[in-house]
């Protein structure tokens, strides 16, 4: 088999869409998996097959990456399943945003917050808080979408990192501490010389939503979208 018959296999065997099946691996974005499904890439990653291996333990991790042998491990070669633990990380709730602007730095301030309950495969290293969306500027009707009310779980990357070297914007979505207050965006360019990047929406109004080029130097934080949870509406 070849990676878009693996994919194609699993999606048919767990009754998920791909959509479905990228937000449970983790991924911000389903693009890749259809680039799987349409043949542009030839192979499974091992990071995408562990990931994979997080939502159904069962598939067999050769078959994954080789597509010989047998999809799914015999009884007698089954292991333990990863278990999904429960972790509490401080919310930055849409009512926040004024106050975390001030108060980021301040390991008191962050402590006062609220908490939320959230799923994860592993312990986190680094710094890890939740962002509640606000505003629709990351909303273009597709799976990509982020809908005011998401909680974004997201890790803390090193201002060294963004300051001294390029950041890894094709692999993630950022939110982002300006000086004008808490975004949640897609960075398009990160021009290391120059100290900018570039920010874009998914929203195709552009005359609200138009790419836009900011000084880190105006930047207080930086964090990359670890996992969204959409909470149950009515």
């Amino acid at each position: 088999m070849n990676a878009s018959e693996i994919l194609m296999t699993i999606v048919s065997n767990e009754g998920i869409t791909i959509p479905e099946l990228s937000r449970r691996m983790g991924i911000t974005r389903a693009q890749p998996l259809y680039d799987i499904r349409d043949g542009k890439v030839k192979r499974i990653s091992t990071n995408y097959a562990e990931k994979i291996l997080n939502v159904f333990p069962l598939y067999d991790k050769s078959w994954l990456l080789s597509g010989e042998g047998n999809p799914k491990k015999s009884k007698e070669d089954e292991v333990e399943q990863k278990i999904i633990e429960f972790m509490t990380f401080p919310l930055v709730s849409q009512k926040a945003y004024a106050g975390y602007l001030s108060g980021w730095a301040d390991e008191e301030y962050v402590e006062s917050l609220p908490t939320v309950v959230f799923p994860v495969d592993h312990t986190p290293l680094g710094k890890y808080l939740v962002f509640e969306v606000k505003g629709d500027s990351m909303d273009d009707g597709t799976y990509d979408s982020y809908f005011e009310g998401d909680l974004l779980l997201c890790r803390e990357v090193g201002m060294h990192l963004w300051v001294d070297s390029k950041l890894h914007f094709n692999k993630w979505d950022f939110v982002i501490v300006h000086e004008e207050g808490v975004l949640i965006k897609r960075i398009i360019d990160h021009n290391v010389e120059n100290h900018t990047i570039t920010i874009h929406s998914l929203n195709p109004d552009k005359e609200r939503f138009p790419d836009r080029v900011i000084d880190l130097c105006e930047v207080r934080q930086i964090l990359n979208v670890v996992s969204m949870m959409r909470p149950r509406k009515r």
